[in-house]
């Protein structure tokens, strides 16, 4: 059975992990490894107002364990939380790699397409690939859906790479739109940026 909750502290370990491969490649070269990215994804979890925090994470439990996980927020507080987890990240990285991580922060900043203003952000979501094709996906688009409500924002927006097929074809079967596009560059995928209005 399928049961969306919000996450609790000793979903910790779990939730980063999510997170972690819904971008492995960006929180890689952002934080310098897999390990210092884990860190940091446990970090961002307990410390409330970024954009990992518990605070603003949801997960999906099968089986009385996390099978994926989603972290959203208005879309009004994006570059708040942006900007706190970037000061977590580079509080666990070394001197010499802050370039790099700043590079890449600013490069990620102009890379996604812009989300709708009044919208909910979807900023990650994973499943665990054990327990994919089971709706935990679904359920959490889904409770994206009531938190836009919940804060009277009209859509839910997110954002992907453009080769990311799986990804595309799950958000297209659930309603959402692809309203704009961003071509490789610096380094980074394509992006294509996503719509979903909220059923009132």
């Amino acid at each position: 059975m399928v049961r969306v909750r919000k996450a609790r502290q000793e979903d910790l370990a779990a939730v980063a992990r999510l997170l972690f491969e819904s971008a492995p490649d960006m929180y890689m070269r952002f934080s310098g490894g897999r390990e210092r990215a884990l860190a940091t994804l446990e970090r961002a979890f307990g410390e409330a107002g970024n954009v990992a925090s518990g605070e603003i994470a949801w997960v999906v439990e099968v089986g009385g364990r996390p099978a994926a996980a989603m972290t959203a927020f208005p879309v009004s507080e994006a570059a708040t939380r942006s900007r706190a987890f970037l000061g977590l990240a580079l509080r666990g990285t070394p001197a010499w790699r802050w370039p790099s991580t700043l590079r890449l922060y600013w490069a990620g900043g102009h890379a996604n397409p812009k989300p709708r203003e009044d919208s909910l952000y979807v900023d990650a979501l994973a499943t665990d690939p054990e327990f994919r094709r089971r709706g935990a996906a679904r359920a959490l688009l889904d409770e994206a859906e009531r938190q836009a409500r919940e804060h009277g924002l009209p859509a839910v927006t997110l954002d992907t790479a453009m080769n990311n097929e799986g990804a595309r074809a799950l958000y297209a079967a659930t309603g959402f739109d692809e309203v704009a596009y961003r071509a490789p560059a610096r380094g980074l995928p394509g992006f294509v940026a996503l719509v979903r209005p909220v059923d009132r």
